[in-house]
């Protein structure tokens, strides 16, 4: 079924819920389809008033600020080897390639990182466990979470609102165009991240046989 379709089968509290926790478990660092799920709603809630937008991003800043968090925690406890078992469970995600690019990226930019991953698909699950491990001070940590998160689901919340809302009409008849659009630029996000990890992979593959 169409996720927007099964989204207003479902009572408000329960769609709050479902996108508090599924962008929670995605900043956790379990690749789920979290922007998805937040477009889906903040469509929904422009068309049908028992939705309000306001409680939606609320949730949604909420769960990625508390599964950030969280993700931080873990990854500072669990250490490197942690990053290890990932890799092992998610391939396709925690590659050596995948950590060796975050990893630069959290050396070049610091906080900037965190707050920026928000908005690239695989980087949003590297983020808070990456931070942990790399020991990135909390302090620092938790203002660019809170403001990545506030600025992401807040604010994909509310402009996703908002064009519902001047394009009403419109949106009733190709609201699947939404989800095609936030699926095209996680894609797009996420093959760039692919070809840099590749590349990242290779260079380490070099200097590792140059050591060796």
């Amino acid at each position: 079924m169409h996720v927007q379709e099964w989204l207003e089968t479902v009572p408000a509290v329960a769609v709050y819920a479902l996108v508090g926790l599924v962008i929670g478990l995605e900043s956790l660092g379990i690749p789920l389809p979290g922007e998805i799920i937040l477009v889906s709603s903040a469509l929904l809630a422009s068309q049908h008033g028992h939705i309000d937008p306001v409680v939606l991003g609320a949730s949604a800043t909420a769960g990625a600020i508390i599964g950030d968090s969280i993700g931080y925690a873990i990854g500072r406890k669990g250490g490197r080897p942690l990053l290890a078992w990932l890799g092992k469970k998610f391939p396709k995600h925690f590659s050596e390639g995948h950590i060796a690019t975050a990893e630069r990226s959290f050396e070049k930019w610091g906080m900037w990182a965190v707050f920026f991953g928000r908005f690239v698909a695989l980087l949003r699950i590297f983020a808070g466990p990456l931070a942990g491990v790399l020991r990135m001070p909390y302090w620092k940590f938790l203002i660019a979470n809170v403001l990545g998160g506030i600025v992401w689901a807040g604010g994909t919340t509310a402009v996703i609102y908002y064009v519902g809302i001047v394009a009403e009409s419109w949106l009733k008849r190709f609201s699947w165009l939404g989800l095609v659009a936030a699926v095209l630029i996680g894609l797009t996000s996420m093959l760039i991240l692919k070809r840099r990890a590749k590349k990242a992979g290779q260079q380490l593959d070099v200097t590792e046989a140059q050591a060796s």
